[in-house]
């Protein structure tokens, strides 16, 4: 199953691309990208993707260490630890965990590489619950994914930034997806010009249920909110958690064929977010009138 996301002509069209999208990383069997090896490769400054096909892992190098963003899988835990050592950085010098939302795909893998390397987690109050209970908040059409139950070291507020040697990175709340469904940002510089890198956090429906949704009931009014925030915010270069919503793999394919500035595009992010909320509205206009 290879999925590759496109923008086509027209707002409904791009809707529906998003939602099938969504649909597919779900409700079908995992999808064999989600755990094919890919070669690690540099984004920009100081981040690179150390993840798999279908499900990313960023690597963030700092003076004082390495900050790791997502862990994918709980079978890809090897993986995503060779390819970090495989850039030449010790597993013990990750210092810090972090990540965008708590589902079994994007954190399975933390808490044995939290285990080998040492490192703390940071996360939101939101997701908080999810990861050290390896259960996921909120009711969803596909049932329950657990994962290893991993501890949280420290929780992140909206807006909080962190610290790690020469590297800051800032939280954003994001919900919807999950509770504590979080966004981060950094910034950093390139030949003398900034780049403002944005991780979102996961903006699809995805399979979970919008109304009578008992375990998350301000699901609705979270993707609202989020959409509406990350309609004001700016990315030069958008960071997502299923690479192909961004096109990070066919970036760097088109970089290596020579396009320097293959990741840098500011309208990546109000895209995605427009043709996110359609999706979200035509879902949830659909769960309305089923439920009528």
């Amino acid at each position: 199953m290879n999925i590759r996301h496109k923008f086509l002509t027209g707002a409904a069209a791009c809707a529906a691309t998003v939602a099938i999208i969504s649909a597919s990383l779900i409700r079908a069997a995992d999808p064999p990208e989600w755990w094919t090896p890919v070669r690690p490769f540099h984004i920009e400054g100081p981040v690179y993707y150390v993840g798999t096909k279908g499900l990313a892992a960023y690597l963030i190098k700092t003076r004082s260490g390495a900050i790791l963003l997502d862990g994918t899988l709980a079978r890809n835990a090897p993986l995503i630890e060779h390819n970090i050592e495989s850039l030449g950085v010790p597993l013990q010098h990750v210092r810090l965990l972090i990540s965008d939302h708590a589902h079994d795909d994007h954190v399975g893998a933390l808490a044995r590489i939290k285990r080998d390397s040492g490192a703390r987690l940071l996360a939101s109050a939101g997701d908080r619950w999810a990861l050290e209970h390896g259960t996921p908040r909120g009711d969803t059409d596909y049932g329950v994914r657990r994962f290893a139950p991993v501890k949280v070291d420290g929780v992140v507020g909206d807006e909080q930034t962190i610290h790690l040697g020469d590297v800051a990175l800032t939280a954003h709340l994001t919900p919807g997806h999950t509770p504590g469904c979080t966004s981060w940002s950094m910034t950093v510089r390139d030949h003398g010009v900034s780049r403002h890198i944005l991780f979102l956090g996961s903006i699809t429906v995805a399979g979970n249920i919008l109304v009578g949704n008992h375990a998350y009931p301000d699901i609705v009014q979270d993707y609202r909110t989020t959409f509406a925030r990350l309609a004001r915010m700016h990315a030069d270069i958008l960071l997502t958690s299923h690479p192909e919503m961004a096109d990070v793999l066919d970036r760097e394919a088109r970089r290596e064929a020579g396009n320097a500035n293959a990741f840098v595009d500011p309208g990546a992010l109000p895209r995605l977010v427009a043709t996110s909320k359609a999706a979200f509205e035509q879902t949830l206009a659909k769960a309305s009138r089923e439920t009528e």
